[in-house]
């Protein structure tokens, strides 16, 4: 197993296993150039607790190794949504790693405070890390995420270093899941409130004029089977 894959299957093998989530669809996925098999298209759920959804794309000739993990709460739920995706691009990984906000983080401090705060020193330590560079994304992206994203590139041993900067994410996302976020840090957000702006956040979020990284995969395997990814990603546990 590559360095790439190991980081996101190990995280989503941690997530699926602790919250007993059933694969609901398992997709091959192909070449658009030559017919090719080069990754697979999985979700994972268990109603009213999480779907994850999970994209593996491998193209030897182009020296490509991309794994992503999106893992969303339910549409009325407080609790943040969970990503991680891990690339090696030819000689260079990269990775980006956050937890997303479910509600305005300007205006609501508590939920800041019991959902993000706790993240904070694996955060500064990341920062710490030998081998990574700043990835280079639009300040669009970043509004769209938390300030506690990570988002680098790496070389091996900075890559190696960031395994556990993840389980400490993922595991502090997992007791958020489990022992839920607490009424009283979302200032009365209704059901109805929170599934209309994740509705919307998600919309904005795999936009395709806010990421250039779907025309790469409209590119690779062809706009349907992007288009029906990208839909995958919105409507998960909807």
């Amino acid at each position: 197993m590559s360095l790439s894959a190991e980081l996101c299957l190990g995280t989503v093998g941690a997530i699926s296993a602790r919250l007993e989530l059933e694969e609901t669809e398992s997709v091959t996925l192909t070449s658009a150039m030559d017919g090719s098999t080069v990754g697979v298209h999985r979700v994972m759920a268990r109603d009213g607790v999480a779907a994850l959804v999970y994209v593996a794309m491998t193209v030897e000739a182009f020296g490509l190794d991309s794994h992503m993990c999106f893992a969303f709460t339910p549409p009325d739920s407080a609790v943040p949504h969970f990503t991680v995706d891990s690339v090696l691009a030819g000689p260079h990984y990269a990775f980006h790693l956050d937890l997303m906000p479910r509600v305005d983080p300007g205006a609501n401090l508590a939920y800041i405070d019991h959902c993000f705060v706790p993240l904070s020193e694996a955060h500064s330590q990341a920062g710490e890390i030998d081998g990574l560079t700043p990835a280079h994304l639009s300040r669009r992206q970043w509004q769209l995420m938390s300030a506690w994203m990570l988002a680098h590139r790496a070389d091996e041993d900075g890559f190696r270093a960031v395994f556990d900067t993840v389980a400490a994410y993922r595991d502090h996302w997992l007791d958020l899941v489990v022992d839920g976020v607490p009424d009283g840090v979302v200032d009365g957000a209704t059901a109805e409130q929170l599934a209309d702006r994740d509705a919307r956040h998600r919309d904005a979020l795999f936009n395709l004029d806010v990421d250039p990284v779907w025309a790469q995969v409209d590119r690779l395997l062809g706009p349907d089977v992007s288009a029906r990814i990208r839909d995958s990603l919105q409507t998960a546990g909807r």
